[in-house]
Order: structure tokens, then sequence, then C-alpha cells
């Protein structure tokens, strides 16, 4: 079971995620339905999460794009 709690601490919701990069949650679902939001997972009751990773990892690229 700590595992599964050690996973969930790595995982952000959308709004905190929007909060990281100060941008509305309209703008980060305009990203999502363009390809350009960072990956997520879809959880069995709708609600969506960015690993910390997959996070980290996206704005890594943008970066390097820059």
């Amino acid at each position: 079971m700590s595992a599964i709690r050690g996973t969930a601490r790595k995982m952000l919701t959308v709004p905190e995620v929007c909060e990281e990069l100060n941008v509305s949650r309209s703008t980060f679902y305009d990203w999502r339905q363009k390809g350009r939001a960072p990956r997520c997972i879809k959880l069995p009751n709708g609600d969506l999460r960015v690993r910390r990773n997959d996070l980290d990892h996206w704005l890594n690229d943008l970066e390097d794009a820059a």
C-alpha cells in the first residue's frame, strides 16, 4: 500500500499544474486538445492527473525548443 501512496504523491491534479504553470484551466484543456499539454493520466472517475516526472520532462523539452 505504501507504494501506491508514494505514486500518488508524485501525481498532480489539473489545478495544481495550472497553478504551477500560471495558466487558466481553460488554457490547459486547450493545450490538451491540441496535443500540446504534458502527458495526462485519466482516472476511472474521469479526473486527470499529471505525473511530476512527465511535467518536468515536458518543461525541459519546451526549454530546449526555445
